[in-house]
């Protein structure tokens, strides 16, 4: 509970600085959507963990707050995860294409959005996860900017192939993982410690280029547009190398649709309180798993 105190100290100094960036007053806000830090993520076993003490950032910042979006979709046999397809599907349909919507945080997941039939998304499997871990470990650095350390290197195609034996990348949809599955304890596993780093490196960023392509292969058929977001929406290599992994789909970033790849989430999580607020359900069953829609979120007010 202190770490949890800790990140909410650290949101309401970040709230109050907005506030006074932007020449707003608590009272004009109507709520605070706060997804919190995931630190387990076990449907399985019936929970998910984030950080954050929601009454402790209500209490400092004057603001209701409304979090713990991921419980109540499991309570309903989900898996909790992912949420933002609800809010891909409210914002990125299109008439004129098929569109799959691909959120490349520290896990990948898409939301697919065809012209006709049902919406639906899933998580795919790492994305900045591995990728950020092991570049932190090797060189201190938090992140590979723009997939540069990863171009350096060769891929090693005997550890891409025995990353990608992964049980759940042939698991059907819905589902979701986390760092339960993927970490550096797991890919250490397949490591001699002979391997060059940056060749690791370049190997990881196939791994979830190759993901995510299988993904869309095999689960959004007839696909036309491919808009990604996320931080992994700012690495150019990784950009680039899964536009050569599916050639005949269109792949851009949702900056070409209005909105910034790296806030997009935020958008998501605002979104899905405000359904909370409204008594609308936030989550799509067809994605988690869950038993029903389910308004999602408790509600800590001011």
């Amino acid at each position: 509970m202190l770490a949890a105190n800790e990140v909410a100290r650290c949101y309401a100094t970040t709230v109050n600085e907005l506030l006074a960036q932007t020449r707003r007053k608590a009272e004009q806000i109507r709520a605070i959507g706060c997804h919190g830090q995931t630190v387990r993520h076990n449907p399985q076993q019936g929970y998910s963990v984030q950080l954050c003490n929601a009454a402790l950032l209500a209490e400092l910042c004057k603001i209701s707050v409304v979090s713990d979006f991921r419980s109540r979709d499991i309570a309903a046999g989900g898996s909790g995860a992912p949420l933002v397809p609800a809010f891909h599907r409210a914002l990125f349909p299109s008439r004129t294409a098929h569109r799959v919507i691909v959120n490349v945080g520290g896990i990948s997941n898409l939301t697919t959005l065809p012209r006709k039939g049902a919406y639906f998304g899933f998580d795919c499997g790492p994305g900045n996860m591995l990728l950020d871990a092991w570049c932190e470990v090797q060189t201190g650095q938090r992140f590979d900017a723009d997939g540069a350390w990863a171009a350096s290197g060769n891929i090693i195609p005997d550890l891409l192939k025995q990353l990608l034996g992964h049980p759940f990348f042939r698991q059907q949809p819905p589902k979701s993982c986390g760092r339960e599955q993927f970490n550096l304890q797991w890919l250490n596993g397949f490591l001699s410690g002979k391997e060059a780093a940056r060749d690791v490196q370049a190997t990881l960023l196939d791994l979830t280029v190759q993901s995510i392509a299988q993904a869309v292969s095999e689960h959004c058929p007839g696909a036309e547009e491919i808009y990604l977001c996320g931080g992994g929406a700012r690495n150019r290599v990784l950009v680039e190398k899964l536009r050569q992994a599916l050639p005949a789909i269109k792949t851009g970033v949702t900056d070409a649709l209005g909105i910034n790849p790296q806030a997009l989430e935020a958008y998501a999580f605002a979104w899905l309180a405000w359904q909370t607020l409204q008594g609308k359900p936030g989550n799509l069953p067809q994605t988690t798993g869950a038993k029903g829609e389910r308004v999602l979120g408790a509600i800590y007010k001011k």
